[in-house]
């Protein structure tokens, strides 16, 4: 094969969390020349942000109907946001139905795809890229740090309370032991017919190698540990963090009085420089009421300037304490709904960064080099945080280690030490210096010219042998 183009088909999982990883590795490769397909359902692909005009010669959006199932509520439910955890599973078995319009666009695509990248749930896919003669690489959104304890989903959810034996270096991340429990009903669920174990070793165990979304400067001492681990090739990507074209420069907050959100904007403005908590949870994460409750009498007791992007489930009516509001007007600012992440992030009144650790939003704080208040809710989100801990990234809200609740004057401590004692200071600057690893286009430029690099020699090697 020669030095042309390559075609790449892409297909994540219907999470948000999954496809704005997928969409920026697509426009890395693209930005490089090649040829992306990026499959997935109408309304997800209607959803996902713009792509920079010169890149859309290069991405084509394969849309494909998700089979329709009279156990999702919503004819128009395609992603995980859009259920209650709940009714995952059903989107699950949805998905799954996915298999063969897949293999008929694999098998007709023109000019053959060089390679697959999937993520962990399409179990059936890489037995059909092996079918069809072309490579599949499982590109792992989860960091490395998470990745390694994957290998630690048989144990019990006091096994997993303590750091595995093949963590080579000193380290105490583990999981809390509600953490523990909720991810091994988690993983081990196979409401949808499968368990989100056997698709992920599936993926793994077929697939020709695993790209992760990390990078030797922040996490090379985990992603030392996968090739053992999996005994696979692993390529870090570099962290994907925001590009360029999507990066906000901090004074630029026209995107958000655009969307509606003028007021938000003003008032930001007005606040003293990194002296505002912003709080968002993310698009999946949920809280009872009474923890929601907590969180909202916490960020009131810390005293500080606050702009919480509350996502409003529609069987929630009092979501708020009574008064609360009022109480804190001027000083706090309640968005319902989506915000544009980025741009918040971006503006200079920001300070800190009260996030669930999903891997994605830990990336786009420290992009922006914002000291992180973290409470972890499902997943792998425990894991992230305790590295954050680990690296001198943030603090935890303090949790009861049986049921994972938490008090208002836990939120408010934790807050106000990250934001505005000595004990962050230290946090704060080291934020600040991390900024260089995370927001640096080149060093993660450099990682994904690497994995082309690979997926090019593997292809080429292939040719050889045919």
């Amino acid at each position: 094969m020669g030095e042309g183009p390559l075609h790449i088909v892409l297909f994540p999982w219907l999470a948000f969390g999954h496809l704005i990883p997928f969409l920026e590795l697509s426009k890395s490769l693209a930005k490089r020349g090649h040829h992306i397909f990026f499959i997935s359902t109408p309304r997800n692909i209607h959803r996902l942000p713009n792509i920079p005009l010169p890149l859309l010669p290069l991405i084509d959006f394969i849309s494909i109907p998700l089979p329709p199932s009279d156990d999702l509520p919503d004819h128009d439910a395609e992603a995980t946001a859009d259920l209650p955890p709940h009714k995952v599973p059903h989107l699950k078995k949805a998905f799954d139905k996915l298999d063969q319009p897949v293999a008929e666009f694999l098998e007709q695509a023109s000019p053959k795809p060089d390679w697959i990248i999937c993520d962990f749930a399409p179990y059936w896919l890489p037995p059909i890229a092996s079918k069809l003669n072309t490579p599949c690489a499982y590109f792992n959104t989860f960091p490395s740090f998470s990745s390694a304890f994957s290998a630690a989903w048989q144990r019990s959810p006091e096994q997993l309370t303590a750091t595995p034996e093949w963590i080579p270096f000193p380290t105490k991340v583990a999981y809390r032991l509600h953490e523990a429990r909720s991810f091994a009903k988690l993983v081990h669920d196979s409401a949808s017919g499968v368990s989100d174990e056997y698709r992920f070793n599936s993926v793994v165990r077929c697939c020709d190698l695993m790209a992760v979304r990390g990078c030797m400067e922040f996490d090379g001492e985990w992603l030392n540990v996968l090739p053992e681990l999996y005994e696979k090739p692993i390529v870090p990507l570099g962290l994907l963090p925001p590009s360029a074209d999507d990066r906000p420069d901090g004074e630029n907050t026209n995107g958000m009085a655009n969307t509606g959100h003028g007021n938000v904007v003003k008032w930001l403005n007005k606040q003293t420089p990194e002296s505002v908590v912003y709080v968002s949870l993310g698009s999946e994460a949920t809280l009872s009421n009474e923890l929601v409750h907590e969180l909202a009498f916490g960020l009131e007791l810390s005293g500080l300037p606050f702009l919480w992007a509350l996502r409003r489930k529609r069987e929630e009516v009092e979501l708020l304490p009574k008064g609360f509001e009022d109480r804190i007007a001027g000083r706090g600012v309640i968005a319902m709904g989506w915000m544009p992440q980025l741009e918040i992030l971006a503006c200079s009144s920001v300070g800190g960064f009260f996030t669930h650790c999903g891997w994605s939003s830990v990336v786009e704080g420290l992009a922006f080099g914002h000291p992180l208040i973290l409470l972890p809710i499902f997943g792998d989100q425990g894991i992230n945080a305790r590295v954050m801990v680990e690296k001198k990234l943030g603090l935890e809200v303090e949790r009861d280690e049986e049921t994972g609740s938490f008090t208002r004057e836990a939120v408010a401590n934790v807050v106000r030490s990250v934001m505005v004692e000595d004990e962050g200071k230290k946090l704060r600057e080291t934020a600040k210096r991390m900024r260089e690893v995370f927001s640096n286009n080149d060093i993660h430029g450099r990682y994904v010219d690497a994995f082309v690099h690979y997926l090019r020699d593997h292809v080429r090697c292939r040719s050889l042998t045919v």
